[in-house]
Order: C-alpha cells, then sequence, then structure tokens
C-alpha cells in the first residue's frame, strides 16, 4: 500500500521547508536509507532519508519550490498503484478525503501558486522572466538570526565559468563569514550585490546560466548591478584564453600528493577543508558532478580518533574566548579606523545585553591537576588514543551538569527552562570574533568522540565550513584561555545559558600537602552564574562536584 511522505519538521522553528534538490524522481525505485532530497530549512540545507521501500510514485513539492509542514512531499508505493486519492492531503487525513475537497485544495494550490508568482514578479525574479538554465541565487540564510548578508568578498566575477562546488563569495552573516558555494554550473552573468556591500536574506545575490544569456528582464528594476555588456565579457573571456588557466580552476582535479598518480576531483574548498582535518581524500566518495568531492561530502566525514592531534601538556589549543583580532598595521603617532563588521557588531550587541540584563556573579576554585595529569597519560598510552586536558574538562562538566540540573537551565520571563540535554557550547575563535560550536549531549560521549568532535567543529569553524544548528541549541558554555598561559579570568554568559565556565592554564607552583610543601600543578576555574537561575549554594555545589571528578578522575566511572 503507498505511503504518504509529508514535508517534515526538520527544526523547532521551521514552518515550511524548500526542495533544494531531488535525488530521486518520479519512478525510480527507493530503498530505505536513500536520499530522497535535499531540504532547505529555516537554518540549513539537510540530506532528507526515505524510511520505507517502493517507487517513487509522486511529487508534491517541485525542486526549487517549498510547501508547509506536513504536506505531501512525495508518495512511495508499489509500481503502477493508483494515488489518485492520496494526492490531496497529509497521511493523517487521506482516508477522509473527498473529491470536493481535493478539488477545493487543488485550487488553493493554485491561488498560492499564482500568489508567490505574483510576488516574485514584483521582484523581478519571476520564474516565467527565467530563461532556460538560468538559475537565480539570493542571499542565503546562514544562521537563524541572519536577517541580511554582506558580501565580503567575491572569489568569481561576472562572465567567469563556475561550477559546482566552486566558491563564489565569502558571506559574512551576524555570527561569521561562510564560503558560500555554487551548487550550479554556468557563466556568471549577473553580481546583485557589490563586494562589501549587504542586502537582505532572499534578495538576488547573483544569476548563473549559459554565457551570453541575457538577464536584464530579472534584473530590471529590482538589481542592483547591471550585467556586465556580452561584448566585454566576449572580449574578457577571449583575453582569459591566451593566458596560462587559474590557480583555482587548476586545483579542481589536483594532484593529491608527489608521491601518487591518482587524482581526486575536488572543490577549493572541499580540498580546504579535508587538509584542515587531515581527511584522506581518497576514501571518499563524491557526490558532485562526475563523482566531485564537495563540500558536504567533507561535511558528512566522521573523523577517526586517529586523525585527533592535540598538545600534550596545555589543553586544546583550539578552544578559545578571544577573538582573534585582524591584523593592522601601526603607524606612530598615526590613528587608523576599522569599520565593524556584522559579526563584531552582533558580538557587541548580544555580549552588552548579557552583561546588562543578567545579573552575573563569580565563584573561581583552584583544581590540583596531578592525578588529572596522571590519567591522561595513561589514557593516551592507548592505542589510537589521543586526548586534551580540554577533553578532560569537558567531559567531567557534562557528568557534573547531570548532577546539578539547575545549572543547565536558562531563565525565559516568567519561567524557568530545565533542558533535558546536555549540550556544551565549545568557544572558538576565528579571525574575525568569536563562534560556540556545541557538543550534542555530552555527558554520554566518550574522551575519543569528545576529542574527535572538538577537533572537527573548530577546524570547520576556522575554514567557514560550520552549519547553522551546530552553533545552536547549547544548555552550558565552556571557554578556554589556558593555552595563552592566563590563570584566571572571568566571561561574559553565553545567553540563553545561565552559566559558563571559564578554563585557565595549568600552573606547576608549591601547594601544601600533608602538612608538607611540594610541587604541584594547579588549574583555576572562574564560574559566571545568571544570579536569577542558579543561586550561589547551586553553583558552589556544581564546582564542588567537577573539583571531585577532575581530582579523582575515576569518580567519573562511578
Amino acid at each position: 500500500m503507498a505511503e504518504v511522505i509529508t514535508m517534515p519538521r526538520l527544526s523547532d522553528t521551521m514552518t515550511d521547508g524548500k526542495v533544494a534538490k531531488w535525488h530521486k524522481k518520479v519512478g525510480d525505485t527507493v530503498k530505505e536509507g536513500d536520499i530522497l532530497a535535499e531540504i532547505e530549512t529555516d537554518k540549513a540545507v539537510q540530506d532528507f532519508e526515505s524510511e520505507i521501500n517502493g517507487t517513487l510514485l509522486y511529487i508534491g513539492t517541485e525542486e526549487g519550490g517549498s510547501s508547509p509542514v506536513d504536506s505531501v512531499l512525495a508518495i512511495i508505493g508499489a509500481e503502477g498503484e493508483d494515488i489518485s486519492a492520496l494526492k490531496g492531503g497529509s497521511s493523517e487525513d487521506k482516508k477522509s478525503d473527498t473529491a470536493d475537497q481535493k478539488s477545493t485544495e487543488e485550487d488553493k494550490t493554485e491561488e498560492k501558486v499564482a500568489a508567490k508568482e505574483t510576488s516574485k514578479s514584483d521582484e523581478n525574479t519571476s520564474s516565467a522572466e527565467i530563461p532556460a538554465g538560468v538559475e537565480v541565487i539570493t542571499m542565503p540564510r546562514l544562521s537563524d538570526t541572519m536577517m541580511e548578508g554582506k558580501v565580503a568578498k567575491w572569489h568569481k566575477k561576472v562572465g567567469d565559468a563556475v561550477k559546482e562546488g566552486d566558491i563564489l563569495a565569502e558571506i559574512e552573516t551576524d555570527k561569521a563569514v561562510q564560503d558560500f558555494e555554487s551548487e550550479f554550473n554556468g557563466t556568471l552573468l549577473y553580481v546583485g550585490t557589490e563586494e562589501g556591500g549587504a542586502n537582505p536574506v532572499d534578495s538576488v545575490l547573483a544569476i548563473i546560466g549559459p554565457e551570453g544569456t541575457d538577464v536584464s528582464g530579472i534584473v530590471s528594476g529590482g538589481g542592483k548591478k547591471d550585467a556586465a555588456p556580452k561584448a566585454e565579457v566576449s572580449e574578457q573571456k577571449s583575453a582569459e584564453k591566451t593566458e596560462a588557466p587559474k590557480a583555482e580552476e587548476t586545483e579542481n582535479i589536483k594532484q593529491v600528493s608527489a608521491g601518487s598518480s591518482e587524482r581526486v576531483a575536488i572543490s577549493p574548498l572541499a580540498k580546504k577543508m579535508a587538509e584542515e582535518k587531515g581527511i584522506d581524500v581518497h576514501s571518499l566518495k563524491g557526490t558532485g558532478e562526475n563523482g566531485r568531492i564537495v563540500r558536504k561530502d567533507i561535511e558528512g566525514f566522521t573523523p577517526s580518533t586517529k586523525e585527533v592531534a592535540v598538545s600534550d601538556n596545555k589543553p586544546s589549543a583550539v578552544v578559545s574566548a578571544a577573538p582573534a583580532q585582524t591584523t593592522m598595521n601601526f603607524v606612530q603617532g598615526q590613528d587608523s579606523e576599522t569599520p565593524n563588521s556584522q559579526v563584531r557588531n552582533i558580538i557587541a550587541k548580544r555580549l552588552s545585553e548579557s552583561k546588562f540584563t543578567a545579573p552575573h556573579y563569580y565563584l573561581i576554585v583552584e583544581i590540583n591537576m596531578d592525578k588529572a595529569i596522571v590519567a591522561r597519560k595513561e589514557i593516551n598510552s592507548l592505542p589510537d588514543t589521543k586526548i586534551s586536558f580540554n577533553d578532560m574538562i569537558i567531559k567531567a562538566t557534562a557528568m557534573a551538569l547531570r548532577k546539578h540540573p539547575q545549572v543547565n537551565s536558562s531563565w525565559q520571563a516568567d519561567k524557568i527552562i530545565h533542558h533535558g540535554n546536555i549540550n556544551v557550547g565549545v568557544a572558538v575563535a576565528i579571525p574575525d570574533g568569536l563562534v560556540v560550536p556545541v557538543l550534542k549531549n555530552a555527558d554520554q560521549m566518550n574522551y575519543n568522540q569528545i576529542s574527535a568532535s572538538v577537533k572537527d567543529l573548530a577546524g570547520r569553524a576556522k575554514s567557514k565550513g560550520l552549519k547553522a544548528n551546530e552553533m545552536e541549541g547549547s544548555t552550558f558554555s565552556v571557554s578556554n584561555l589556558g593555552m595563552f598561559g592566563i590563570e584566571t579570568f572571568t566571561s561574559i554568559i553565553n545567553q540563553p545559558n545561565s552559566a559558563i565556565l571559564s578554563v585557565g592554564a595549568i600552573i606547576e607552583k608549591p601547594i601544601v600537602k600533608d602538612g608538607q610543601i611540594v610541587v604541584g600543578n594547579t588549574m583555576k576555574l572562574s564560574l559566571a552564574c545568571d544570579h536569577r537561575v542558579v543561586d550561589g549554594a547551586t553553583g558552589a555545589q556544581f564546582l564542588q562536584t567537577l573539583r571531585t571528578y577532575l581530582e579523582q578522575p575515576l569518580t567519573l566511572l562511578l
């Protein structure tokens, strides 16, 4: 019997979904686990897998179209099965649908489509005006709070050839600067936002299509920049043909290693991300055109613990609360200015709101790390294992949160939300600010999993490869400046969390032990708490538990 597949709710704020790409077409055989389509939500693009076997009999939302959550996305059943009675509604009401109801729903759908087409026509992006083979690229929503995007840099110019996986531009959001890849092949015909300029989400960013295509009908009235004249493009192309191939193009099919004659088809961004993460691209199967490895292939790769490498005597150097400032030249006696980026502005706004709305107080404790040092050495002596002190701190913190759920809570107007999952945000410095990727259910992860995940997330944060949903949902945050030799510091709470742990350096110094002065290794932890949620005694008890876990590592096994 045929099954109706409805538009899934892939995030808590999702009301409708857009089909970015279909991986199956009507008539194709579908197996459980096959990717049916890529669904674009209000936060990210995610693969949507089939849960049943059969034949794809019907597609309810065309590629590039969007539909409300729970509307008919597809129907899967036996080949040749009659599904006319199933096309009008969701799986819950399909049995009660009548011909009149289906007719009414189809009329409404046609009205909605007409309304959408009218709206698109007002924006000069009507599908009726788009020539065959031409794709309109809109400003993407790269975070849940993003309202507009700024083009930090264009990697292509009008007239350039573009391949799937090529980096079109660097888009600056309210959280970070991210590389934006093309999903299409063709020629860049039009640029809607100048380098350094900003436009709202869903406005025209660029147009890609066959060389020489007239797109003036698409951009007239609403475009921010006229497409380059055909003659100019033609001359530019002619001149480029006489020059040596571009380095960026020659890297699309690259030599993997000096000692190997095997070549791997890989996009520049995917290559960069693979190098950051230490991934052997020979072991990957590309999903791009002609098997080309693209960004999502790297993002979907699960790193092995062998690829995790951290310092032996310091907390992980990839974790920091201090944003890496943009390099600037110092000129004696001469002031200079640097315009604030959107990342910098949003950091200032949110941290100010947190500091001035949440009543902060701070608790500081000194930990004896002697046994933790011994435990880490023994753990790292095991095959394929390499963990840092920071991994141990994250694990101990997650376990302490399990015993003190009040610290794993959030303030919300007239109520306190006690989170059912322990999701630890790890502060990571990037060139123009700070991002906080999240380890979901950190209390259920072992050391190797924590180590691999932190390495992966931090690496992709620096290469602008994080997805929006990987920076959301934290219930507690950890910030580490120990690698810079900072002994103690306090942090501003990353709301809606109610606390943040600041980790200092491990210092060798004289301590009193059993009435004797001996050399010991100590580390200071500072806990910033929101007094609306976490009382002083609650915060102190949490730190006592955390101290026990770190000073007596075997207690984590109890």
